[in-house]
């Protein structure tokens, strides 16, 4: 997916890498540590806070100019979309390049009208069925359905 993300913003001097707290997060470092050794310019990373019991109170680690930068936004499983919606509310106020997205793993029950940008695997589930990205502070360790 880091090559991809290259290929894709081959000409930008800058990418702002935002993994939406907690797992999206460290999907946003791994993915990081992969871009420095393959992307010319510089990347900065960032994390969305989303209130889980009020979605709509969403704040960023690290306030900034978001105009004219691509911006990135990282989680680690997309099933509605409804996750990936709120994380674009802090970039509303700017005028961003791009703003992409960037899943690690992704169902196919879209609710709202947000498709991701990357997407490392699709899964096909029952909509019952809940998957689970296990990860630590060094990186993704695992993942498994229930």
């Amino acid at each position: 997916m880091a090559y991809e993300v290259v290929e894709r913003n081959m000409d930008e001097k800058e990418i702002i890498i935002a993994g939406i707290k907690e797992s999206g997060s460290i999907i946003a470092g791994v993915l990081t540590g992969f871009l420095k050794d393959i992307f010319a310019g510089e990347i900065k990373v960032l994390d969305i806070i989303i209130d889980k019991k009020e979605p709509k109170k969403i704040s960023l680690s690290e306030s900034m100019d978001f105009n004219d930068k691509v911006i990135i936004v990282c989680d680690d499983v997309s099933n509605s979309g409804r996750t990936l919606l709120y994380a674009l509310k802090p970039f509303i106020d700017y005028y961003p390049k791009k703003i992409q997205s960037l899943v690690l793993l992704e169902r196919s029950y879209r609710e709202f009208p947000v498709a991701s940008d990357y997407v490392g695997m699709s899964v096909a589930t029952a909509l019952s069925e809940r998957i689970i990205v296990e990860t630590d502070s060094e990186g993704i360790t695992g993942a498994r359905l229930e």
